[in-house]
């Protein structure tokens, strides 16, 4: 009886029910993880708001503390160590990307470091012609033989164009088949995190042409015309697929990322929407809630071997840590300013500054591998 007691009390089953998005945000001094003014190698200048007009930074100076469950620090070398020989493979939209480029600068330090490897032609990851970039980017650490991509995928659904010679025809948008990229690579991952959402509105569809096809022809089924049952419909669809994918790789953990919360007040990104309050947690520090607030995630990974992985109430504390209005530092001095115009300043409320709220996406996952 005592040993089954012990048994209980260290069972792994146990230890699975820990919901690390409910605790609260605490203050500390050895935040943040790598500087904000350096990781220049990996971070985008658009994201660096150390490198920005913004003068406050204490939005930096937290982590998250989940109630019930011990998060140990990040370290990076000990994280390599845990993840050697494995492959980690973030698909999604940009806050995707956010995450991506968050572990590669804590990963590193935020250090340059000429010894990791660019091996995203081995993914097919390299820009074509007349590209702005890549799809995507994938980075190998030689020393543990650890590979960290980033694959663009806003939708989570299969874009093909429905004339491959011209550009300028539709595409469409199987929204019941997975991207050909992780149907093809998905043997190679050792961990995956998918998400997506904020793609998901006419304006979106419409500027990138895409066409929503289910059974292989045109959407005719006019509930799925509805962009939000379009979305929930995909969420589903891709994770029923990589679940039954599960088996076939028993290595693979796979976490479907819920949805990162947009910040705007007065109107939306091209309304004069923003979000300049720089007071951190204005709204309060603690998630109380068991459930997550991203319903359509949680719902669709129950019963699933998928976790997930739930950043969004945490995330809504957090509203002083986006782009928000700043802009970059002019290289030169400005001989005349012109006061702007509110409406005419485009804020970003929903990518975040890194260091910043990513970067404890990140802790949650780690901690969760």
């Amino acid at each position: 009886m005592a040993t089954d007691k012990i048994k209980e009390k260290i069972s792994p089953s146990k230890q699975e029910v820990c919901n690390y998005a409910k605790g609260k945000w605490v203050a500390d001094s050895r935040r943040p993880l790598y500087p904000g003014s350096g990781c220049k190698q990996w971070l985008s200048a658009m994201w660096a708001c150390r490198l920005m007009e913004r003068t406050d930074f204490s939005y930096e100076g937290y982590r998250w503390q989940p109630k019930d469950c011990k998060m140990p620090e990040f370290e990076r070398s000990s994280f390599l160590r845990r993840m050697q020989d494995r492959t980690i493979a973030f698909i999604g939209d940009s806050l995707g990307r956010q995450q991506f480029q968050s572990l590669m600068c804590m990963t590193t330090g935020g250090e340059e470091s000429p010894e990791i490897e660019n091996v995203g032609w081995k993914y097919g990851l390299v820009k074509p012609r007349g590209a702005i970039r890549p799809d995507g980017w994938a980075y190998r650490f030689p020393s543990t033989n650890t590979t960290i991509l980033y694959y663009w995928s806003a939708s989570l659904s299969d874009l093909v164009p429905l004339n491959a010679t011209d550009s300028t025809f539709d595409i469409a948008m199987h929204l019941d088949r997975p991207p050909a990229f992780l149907r093809q690579y998905i043997h190679q991952f050792d961990v995956l995190v998918l998400n997506t959402g904020h793609h998901w509105n006419r304006g979106k569809l419409e500027a990138n042409r895409w066409v929503m096809h289910v059974n292989g022809k045109p959407n005719e089924d006019p509930e799925l015309a509805d962009i939000r049952n379009a979305k929930n419909f995909t969420v589903y669809s891709i994770i029923r697929w990589v679940d039954s994918q599960l088996p076939l790789y028993p290595r693979l953990k796979a976490f479907f990322r819920t949805i990162s919360p947009r910040h705007f007040r007065n109107g939306d990104w091209n309304t004069g929407g923003n979000c300049n309050n720089t007071v951190p947690l204005t709204g309060g520090n603690e998630v109380n809630e068991d459930g997550s607030s991203d319903k359509t995630v949680e719902g669709a990974v129950k019963g699933t071997r998928i976790k997930i992985l739930d950043i969004t109430s945490l995330s809504e504390l957090r509203d002083e840590g986006h782009i928000s209005g700043y802009k970059p530092r002019p290289s030169k001095p400005v001989k005349a300013y012109k006061v702007p115009n509110p409406t005419e300043i485009v804020n970003d409320c929903l990518h975040w500054c890194l260091p910043g709220i990513p970067d404890t996406w990140n802790e949650l996952l780690v901690a969760q591998v």
